[in-house]
C-alpha cells in the first residue's frame, strides 16, 4: 500500500490535500469550510446551522427536491454537520461518480439559492430536534460540560439555542453565507481511488475563481463557574467531568490522549472496570479526548442512580485522580492493541481517511501517514505516558449533573 500524501494550495486561499488509496473502489470528498457555530451572531444561536441547512435546499441548477434526485443517482453518500469551527460536507461514492459529485459540492457551498420559501421548514425542523435533547438528559449534559469547560463561544451548542433559531430570518443566513463561505482557510480533502492531476484541475475548475475572503477573528471570554446542575425529573442522574489536556498539534498530544484510553477508551479501562464492573455503581462510564484548535479537554461521563449518584462522582473523581499515579505496562499493552485494529480500519475506509488527512491538515498543517500513526503507537511506553501524567495530573476540574437533585462537590475539586 503506497502512502503518498498529494497537496495543491490555490491562489484563493484554498487547500486540497489527497491520499490515493488504489486498493479501493471508492473515493470520499470532504469539504472544511470555516463557519463553524464560533461565528454565530451572538443574539442568534444556531445560525451557521441553519446557514447549511438552507444551502442544501436547492444550489446552481437545481432545485430542492432536483438536487436530492441528482445526489441519490450518483449513489452518494453524504453526511453534513456543523462544529465550532467549521461547517463540513462530505461526499462517499464509486469512483467514477466523483466528478459529477464534486461538481454538486460546488454549486451547494458556492450557489446555494437560499429561498424565503425554505426557512420556515428549516426552522421548524432545527426546533423539533432542540426539543428533543430535552427528552435526552446524556445530550443535556454534554452540551453545558462542553459550554462550562471551553471559553466562550467554543463551547457553543452548534446546534444553536431555540431562541436563536426562532428569530433568524433569510437576510441574515444571506449575509452570513456572503462573509463565511470563502476558500481562505477552506480545506478540501479526497481519499480513495482517483487522479491526482485530473483532480486539481476539477478542484481549480470548480474552485479556483471562487472569491477570496478572512475568516473575522473570534474573540473568547473565559467562564467563572466550575459546577453545573440541570434539574430533571427522573431516578436516574448523569454526571459529567471534564479536566484540561494538551491540544491535539501539542508535542504531548499521542501520549496524554494514550492515557485518557488507559483511563476510559472500552471495556477494558480503568473507569469500566473500578467504577461500573466492581463497584456496581453505575450502568454506563467512560472518558473521551476532545480536541479544539487551540484548546482540548478530557471529558469523563457516567450514568447511575439516583440512590448512588453522590457515591458514584466521589469515586469517578477517586480514580481520575488515581490515574497521576501511573499506567500499568499491560493497561499500555491492551491500548496499543486496540489503537492498531483502529488503524487497520482506517486503511479499509476513504470516508474515515479523508476526514483524518482534513483534520491533520487543521490541526497540524500536515498530514501523518498510517505508517508513522504506527510508529507513534510502537513508540508509547509506560514511563513516558508516566512522565507526562506527572507533569499534567488530573486536576481543575469542571462538573455538570443533571438530575432530581444537586450533589456534593469535595472541597479542593473544582
Amino acid at each position: 500500500m503506497g502512502e503518498t500524501i498529494f497537496c495543491h494550495e490555490f491562489p484563493n486561499g484554498l487547500v486540497l490535500i489527497a491520499e490515493p488509496m488504489s486498493w479501493l473502489e471508492s473515493v470520499t470528498c470532504a469539504i472544511r469550510i470555516p463557519a463553524g457555530s464560533i461565528y454565530d451572531r451572538e443574539d442568534l444561536p444556531g445560525l451557521a446551522a441553519f446557514s447549511q441547512e438552507l444551502t442544501l435546499r436547492g444550489a446552481g441548477g437545481r432545485d430542492s427536491r432536483k438536487l436530492i434526485e441528482d445526489l441519490n443517482k450518483l449513489g452518494i453518500h453524504r453526511v453534513e454537520d456543523v462544529s465550532s469551527a467549521h461547517a463540513k460536507y462530505a461526499a462517499s461514492m464509486v469512483a467514477s461518480k466523483l466528478p459529477a459529485a464534486l461538481a454538486i459540492l460546488a454549486d451547494i457551498v458556492r450557489r446555494p439559492h437560499l429561498l424565503e420559501k425554505e426557512v420556515e421548514p428549516i426552522r421548524r425542523g432545527l426546533l423539533q430536534d432542540l426539543q428533543g435533547v430535552e427528552d435526552e438528559p446524556l445530550e443535556k449534559l454534554g452540551r453545558e460540560l462542553r459550554r462550562r469547560y471551553y471559553p466562550s463561544p467554543w463551547g457553543r451548542p452548534s446546534d444553536g439555542e431555540e431562541s436563536g433559531i426562532e428569530r433568524i430570518q433569510l437576510k441574515d443566513v444571506q449575509e452570513f453565507h456572503g462573509r463565511h463561505y470563502q476558500p481562505n482557510k477552506t480545506i478540501i480533502s479526497i481519499a480513495g481511488r482517483f487522479d491526482w492531476s485530473f483532480v486539481v484541475d476539477l478542484v481549480g475548475e470548480l474552485f479556483g475563481d471562487w472569491p477570496a475572503g478572512e475568516p473575522p477573528p473570534v474573540k473568547t471570554v473565559n467562564h467563572q463557574s466550575k459546577y453545573g446542575h440541570i434539574p430533571f425529573a427522573s431516578q436516574q442522574v448523569q454526571i459529567g467531568i471534564a479536566y484540561p489536556c494538551v491540544p491535539y498539534r501539542h508535542p504531548d498530544y499521542f501520549v496524554a490522549s494514550a492515557a485518557v484510553g488507559v483511563l476510559g477508551g472500552g471495556t477494558s479501562a480503568r473507569l469500566f472496570m473500578e467504577v461500573r464492573e466492581r463497584r456496581g455503581l453505575c450502568y454506563s462510564v467512560y472518558a473521551t479526548y476532545h480536541t479544539l484548535r487551540d484548546w482540548a479537554g478530557v471529558f469523563c461521563f457516567a450514568g447511575t442512580t439516583a440512590e448512588r449518584a453522590q457515591e458514584t462522582l466521589d469515586v469517578l473523581l477517586s480514580e481520575i485522580r488515581r490515574l497521576g499515579e501511573g499506567i500499568r505496562p499491560d493497561e499500555l499493552q491492551r491500548l496499543k492493541a486496540r489503537i492498531k485494529s483502529g488503524l487497520v480500519m482506517l486503511q479499509e475506509s476513504s470516508a474515515a481517511r479523508a476526514m483524518f488527512i482534513a483534520r491533520d491538515w487543521y490541526h497540524l498543517g500536515r498530514v501523518r501517514s498510517v505508517s508513522e500513526l504506527s510508529r507513534m503507537v510502537d513508540e508509547l511506553s509506560c514511563e513516558g505516558i508516566n512522565d507526562y501524567l506527572k507533569r499534567n495530573p488530573p486536576g481543575n476540574f469542571t462538573i455538570v449533573t443533571v438530575g432530581p437533585r444537586e450533589l456534593e462537590v469535595p472541597d479542593g475539586v473544582l
